[in-house]
């Protein structure tokens, strides 16, 4: 139990603002934008935090990316930087709630989509204006410096585009002041209020894959007249399920295929197949191996049929990593703000989040806030609650956060930035 009168005041701030957190969660819901097109919820962003009186709000970093500049009243030198991503997914929403999204973006590359927030950045995006909202409320007792950052195209922007955290780390968002620590999290399928974090890879290392088939086009009665590019892909695809067998059994990596894209109708044997995935890493020393096995599995299968492969790696990611002594400063506030019983230590996942720009950086925490109808069983496993909504993943059009754990993602933020200015949260 904390004996410090402030850590009381951002609570009953926090719930005073709940409210309005979940105003803006539905709204942000109801309207997403896609990776590099978040206009209008940086628009919502920006006015808010300029609201608050903060010292600055920068806006147009890496294309829509804001950062509020709260400096404290008391002195101090730590720098806070609380992170929060604000894209959307080209997903339909199906969550069965009255907000749900009905938007469609006609012009993004590849499209039309439909557009939401089935990984959840519209509750990362409204906790983190809650968490403004709080900490502007006691800024003459902070001793240092609170960076807002919210980050565009965390789910990667059009391959032609730049965008992300390295494209605002690169823009200078966090160059003055230069943050002491970052923290953020995410909402995940998990019992609604618990936390879960890791010692080591929260998240793998990861990178976008682009592999080009290319025969020779010709009409379909006369395929022996060209070099029909399909078999080669059919062989790429059918070789990638044995990649995994080619690294240690320890070390778990995904080559996975999402979209495939050809030229022609029916009646053509095409001239170019261009298949798109991801490799994902829980090790990510394994990343070089698994990408070169990849390009030689695409060249040499193509060549079988007498096709070409060119293989290209976009977007890489490092992992997620909260070092142990990390944690081990986290830890405290965690316990406090949640209860002991609901901080759980979890199993890595081969997701990226590629906040580890940040914490790689600067250093900090990335953690787990369950949002859904759940309870884990003897194994700490999340099991769905009887009657309740079940659990469903992020990314999936179903996916749903329950609007009433959101003050928790609030306190969160609130009571790490004090408990880090103060110095109790750090290493």
């Amino acid at each position: 139990m904390s004996t410090d009168p402030i850590h009381r005041e951002l609570d009953r701030l926090a719930e005073k603002t709940a409210p309005q957190v979940v105003a803006w969660r539905r709204h942000l819901h109801q309207h997403p934008e896609l990776s590099n097109r978040e206009a209008g919820t940086a628009r919502l962003i920006a006015d808010h935090l300029r609201s608050l009186g903060l010292d600055e709000v920068r806006t147009g970093i890496a294309g829509h990316g804001v950062v509020g500049v709260l400096r404290g009243g008391v002195p101090g030198g730590r720098v806070m930087a609380l992170r929060a991503d604000i894209d959307a997914l080209p997903v339909e929403d199906r969550c069965g709630e009255g907000f749900a999204s009905r938007v469609v973006d006609a012009d993004y590359p590849g499209g039309p989509f439909p557009v939401s927030h089935a990984c959840g950045h519209d509750c990362h995006t409204a906790m983190l204006m809650g968490a403004a909202t709080v900490l502007a409320g006691v800024r003459e007792r902070l001793p240092g410096t609170v960076l807002f950052v919210f980050q565009p195209a965390e789910e990667g922007p059009p391959v032609t585009e730049r965008g992300g955290a390295r494209a605002m780390l690169d823009e200078g968002a966090c160059a003055d002041p230069v943050p002491t620590m970052a923290f953020g999290m995410h909402v995940t399928p998990y019992p609604k209020g618990y936390v879960g974090y890791r010692v080591g890879n929260q998240y793998g290392a990861s990178t976008l894959v682009r592999i080009v088939v290319t025969g020779k086009q010709t009409h379909g009665s006369t395929p022996w007249q060209g070099v029909d590019p399909m078999p080669a892909v059919g062989a790429i695809l059918t070789g990638i399920g044995q990649l995994y067998r080619q690294v240690s059994a320890f070390d778990p990596i995904t080559v996975s295929i999402g979209h495939i894209e050809d030229v022609g109708r029916f009646n053509i044997v095409g001239q170019t197949v261009t298949l798109w995935g991801t490799i994902r890493c829980a090790v990510e020393s394994d990343m070089a191996e698994v990408k070169r096995r990849l390009a030689t599995l695409a060249e040499h299968s193509a060549a079988a049929y007498n096709a070409s492969a060119a293989v290209e790696y976009l977007q890489p990611v490092p992992p997620v990593h909260n070092s142990a002594e990390w944690v081990a400063a986290g830890l405290p506030t965690i316990r406090r703000v949640v209860g002991e019983e609901r901080t759980v230590e979890t199993g890595a996942t081969l997701g990226y989040d590629d906040v580890s720009e940040f914490i790689a950086r600067f250093g900090g925490l990335y953690v787990m806030l369950g949002v859904q109808d759940a309870a884990l069983d003897a194994d700490g496993h999340p099991v769905p609650v009887p009657g309740g909504r079940g659990l469903v993943t992020n990314h999936n059009p179903h996916f749903y956060a329950d609007d009433d754990t959101l003050v928790t993602g609030v306190r969160l933020h609130a009571h790490m930035a004090y408990d880090h200015l103060t110095g109790s949260a750090t290493i």
